[in-house]
């Protein structure tokens, strides 16, 4: 197991490096300039010099990526352009906002997702089933930030049982606020769970060994969940795999509907005022957590099924 994960960490380091190498570029052909965004159109011409000068963006851009490279291998963002904070500090307050909303939001679509799926496909062409078909197509239908505002609108706004923006403080406060924004992820990713459920399980119960198991007299509960679910829960953890990124970048645009702090919201914002530091690191931070999320899924592949390993 040591030696697969260690092969799967160094096919990561080609798609960092890919990730560091765009942002890098795409950061410097965007129009504007940095040191204006930060000080202002105002400012004069000798205060953006010397900003420019202290923050390296007159080295020669050879030279700026290579120190980029350097900084991010060491985890080193350098200081915000607009804040003047240390960009780690700034990641290191918002990220755990991030990792609760995005957890939060995939437990709960697993937990109404899955049995969902589980009894549509027992019940086949009946109404329950229809009805998880209709969610579905809902639910892919439907953007996030669409369904945040409906729900902050209806239950924040005008019902008044939600707040309507933050995060709040203490652990009661911020369940109290996170609930309405991880719902918002959750039942969207839930109708996907529940379509991948739905046909994995379908599939599993057409087979030989799920006949046997019921021509054995086995109850049908046991047939279902001992059987059916567990033989689909390798393409279904690739949809789970698959709802947890989405649901993470799904995040950046609750984050901004019911402005929570976060990795998301501190990007955007850094987007829009040219922040370098803080862009190259909020992206930096997704591709670690979609590189962590396929490495877990990996792990869990060889857990269901170790002929995956045995083939590698």
């Amino acid at each position: 197991m040591a030696r697969y994960l260690l092969y799967r960490l160094l096919d990561a380091i080609p798609t960092v490096f890919l990730v560091l190498s765009f942002v890098f570029v795409a950061m410097r052909i965007l129009p504007g300039d940095p040191a204006l965004a930060a000080l202002g159109p105002q400012t004069d011409p000798a205060q953006l010099a010397l900003f420019r000068e202290r923050m390296g963006l007159n080295d020669p851009l050879w030279l700026q990526y290579l120190k980029f490279l350097w900084d991010a291998v060491r985890f080193d963002f350098g200081v915000s352009f607009l804040s003047n904070q240390p960009v780690s500090s700034l990641i290191a307050r918002n990220l755990p906002h991030t990792i609760y909303l995005t957890l939060t939001s995939v437990v709960i679509g697993l937990a109404l997702g899955i049995p969902f799926g589980v009894y549509a496909a027992t019940r086949r062409n009946r109404p329950a089933d229809s009805a998880l078909r209709l969610y579905s197509l809902l639910g892919y239908a439907i953007p996030d930030f669409y369904l945040a505002a409906i729900l902050l609108i209806v239950f924040a706004l005008n019902l008044g049982w939600f707040p309507i923006l933050g995060a709040g403080t203490g652990f009661w406060d911020g369940l109290h606020h996170i609930i309405l924004p991880a719902l918002t992820l959750a039942l969207l990713k839930s109708a996907f769970l529940g379509r991948l459920t739905r046909t994995s399980v379908l599939e599993v119960l057409g087979r030989d060994y799920v006949r046997t198991a019921r021509a054995k007299g086995a109850r049908e509960g046991r047939v279902i969940y001992r059987h059916a679910l567990r033989n689909a829960l390798l393409p279904l953890s690739t949809g789970i795999g698959i709802s947890i990124l989405a649901t993470l970048s799904g995040s950046v645009a609750v984050e901004l509907v019911f402005n929570r702090p976060g990795i998301g919201r501190l990007l955007i914002d850094a987007i829009s005022e040219r922040d370098y530091p803080v862009i190259q690191a909020g992206v930096l931070m997704f591709a670690f957590f979609v590189i962590f999320v396929n490495l877990a899924m990996e792990v869990v592949y060889v857990l269901i099924d170790p002929r995956i390993r045995m083939a590698s």
